[in-house]
């Protein structure tokens, strides 16, 4: 079985060279946001082949898209959860229950890179 290559069209540039029409997908609207930019640079990284495939098929910005928002809400619903097992301090207490939301969510973004970011 022989593989079909797709059909390229060109168009004569002033050179007289044939330049090759190229499409790029339309790229979604929006901020890849902190997760998806640093999942971004995970792939540039450690993961350079799915990197490279995925920004020639135009499909890397809906992936950091959808990356940040699944993890943004993965980072709440872990505070959350934390939140039953170690509840903060009286808000009265303010620099005490920054401390602990803080360090809470500390543990919760890394539990994300982890299981999201560098997956």
């Amino acid at each position: 079985m022989s593989m079909k290559w797709p059909e390229i069209q060109y168009v004569e540039a002033e050179d007289g060279m044939l330049d090759p029409v190229l499409e790029l997908p339309k790229q979604p609207e929006g901020s890849v946001g902190k997760y998806g930019g640093m999942r971004r640079e995970y792939l540039r990284q450690h993961r350079k082949a799915t990197y490279g495939r995925m920004r020639l098929e135009g499909t890397l910005k809906q992936h950091l898209l959808e990356t940040n928002e699944q993890a943004q809400q993965m980072v709440e619903q872990l505070i959350e959860r934390m939140l039953v097992t170690n509840p903060a301090p009286d808000r009265a207490q303010q620099l005490a229950w920054v401390r602990h939301m803080n360090g809470l969510k500390g543990q919760a973004e890394e539990i994300v890179r982890n299981e999201l970011i560098y997956a």
